[in-house]
This record gives structure tokens, C-alpha cells and sequence, in this order.
């Protein structure tokens, strides 16, 4: 008998990423000569803490994404309009079995035991940031989120741009992912949230159910590409490591 998946993760790239102007869909701009997204799955994947990766695209781009990650254990499918409907399509994908259409997954039954998700423009995170995540899920913590303290000041601004207060950032932390999720915690924060709900990050949903989320140490190099500058970092950082 052939045992589920024990790893998936998730990775929304349907959005336009139009802050990027680079005159195509953000997942799919070249980073030194590679797309973001192919790069941002190759990271899961070396991880050797994920099994299947889920991607989900703009409808469009359904046949040149699965050309460009042919040969991985990764299954494309159409996204949705937001961020939460893309995660809301796969997790529907995830709760059925494995099917012949999913390749290089084990055919068991029943869905996978962590669930990641992944934004696909951080293409540099760590390898070993991804298995520290799941790592702490499978110790036994619900939701796990990587994490890093702020370094600049932080101002509420209020209208007219004037400032309101200091915030005190002792306390804060700027969210990065991938955020790993026990299989039960992620669907149940999905099915309770209702359809249209929106979110900038799961652990969000998660925190809304009353579930504890923990936070690991975060990495600099786990940063989103959002915009021109953010994209030319990226490229200098991977020519210092070639």
C-alpha cells in the first residue's frame, strides 16, 4: 500500500505583479536567465523536505508553466483572481487522491500531513529555511511562520501624511514564507474563512480560528521581489554566488 504525500506546497503565481513593470506577470520574469517561479520551486524542492509542489497560474500561462517545471514533482493548475482562491483551488486539489495527472507523486490516499505555502517571488529562500518550517510542524506546532525583527523606526501615519505615533517595534516582526501548516489547521482555517475571503498571508486565517502560529528565525535572503530594485538585488546576489 502506497502512503500520501507527507509534504506539499503550495505556490500562488496567478497575480499580475504589475509593481515588477516588467511587462509580464511577476512569477514568470527572468531572474539572471530563469523564471522567478521556476527558482522559487527549485528552493522547495532542495530542501529535500517536499514532496509535491502545487502551483497555480494564470490560465494563460497553464501550458508554458508546465513546460518550464516538466520533469519535477510539480502539478500546475489555474489560479484564481486572489491570492486565498488560489491556496483555496489546490488545498481542493490536495483532499482528493492522488491522481495519475499529479507526476512523480505516491498514489496513496488522503491528503498530505504539512502543507506549505510559498509566495513564488521569493526566489532566494534557503533550502534549509524551508526544512527548518516543516521541521517545526512536525514537532507538533499547528502553523509556523518565518519571521524577522524590523530594523527601521516605524511611524503610524495618519491623513494627510501626518504621523500619528512611533510604533514600538520590539514586537513586531516583518512575515516571510514559506509558512508550513498541519493538513487539518490550513483546510479548516480555508472552510471557516468562507469563499471570499481575502489575506495577505495564511497564518492570518489560522489566527482567526484561535490557533496558536509560532515563528521561526527568518532569513534576508527569503526577501519578496516586488519591485525593479528588489529584482536587481536578486541578480547581484546570485552573481556574488556564482
Amino acid at each position: 500500500m502506497e502512503l500520501p504525500v507527507s509534504v506539499a506546497a503550495v505556490v500562488p503565481a496567478a497575480g499580475s505583479g504589475t509593481r515588477l513593470g516588467a511587462g509580464a506577470p511577476k512569477a514568470f520574469v527572468p531572474l539572471a536567465g530563469v523564471p522567478i517561479v521556476v527558482r522559487a520551486v527549485d528552493g522547495l524542492l532542495a530542501s529535500g523536505a517536499v514532496d509535491e509542489v502545487l502551483v497555480a497560474v494564470p490560465a494563460d500561462l497553464l501550458d508554458h508553466a508546465r513546460a518550464l517545471l516538466a520533469g519535477r514533482p510539480v502539478t500546475v493548475l489555474v489560479g484564481g483572481g486572489e491570492r486565498t482562491a488560489s491556496v483555496r483551488l489546490a488545498l481542493d486539489v490536495l483532499s482528493g487522491p492522488h491522481g495519475g495527472e499529479r507526476p512523480g507523486v505516491s498514489r496513496g490516499d488522503g491528503p498530505p500531513e504539512v502543507v506549505l505555502v510559498h509566495d513564488a517571488a521569493r526566489p532566494l529562500t534557503p533550502p534549509a529555511l524551508v526544512a527548518a518550517v516543516v521541521a517545526e510542524v512536525r514537532a507538533g506546532h499547528p502553523a509556523v511562520v518565518p519571521a524577522l525583527p524590523l530594523a527601521d523606526t516605524v511611524k503610524r501615519v495618519g491623513a494627510a501624511a501626518a504621523v500619528e505615533a512611533t510604533v514600538d517595534r520590539s514586537e513586531l516582526r516583518a512575515a516571510q514564507t514559506p509558512q508550513g501548516f498541519a493538513w487539518e489547521t490550513l483546510r479548516a482555517a480555508y472552510e471557516k474563512s468562507g469563499a471570499d475571503a481575502v489575506a495577505t498571508d495564511d497564518a492570518g486565517l489560522v489566527e482567526r480560528l484561535g490557533e496558536p502560529v509560532v515563528t521561526v528565525s527568518g532569513d534576508p535572503a527569503a526577501f519578496k521581489v516586488t519591485t525593479p530594485w528588489d529584482l536587481r538585488i536578486a541578480e547581484l546576489l546570485l552573481e556574488e554566488k556564482a
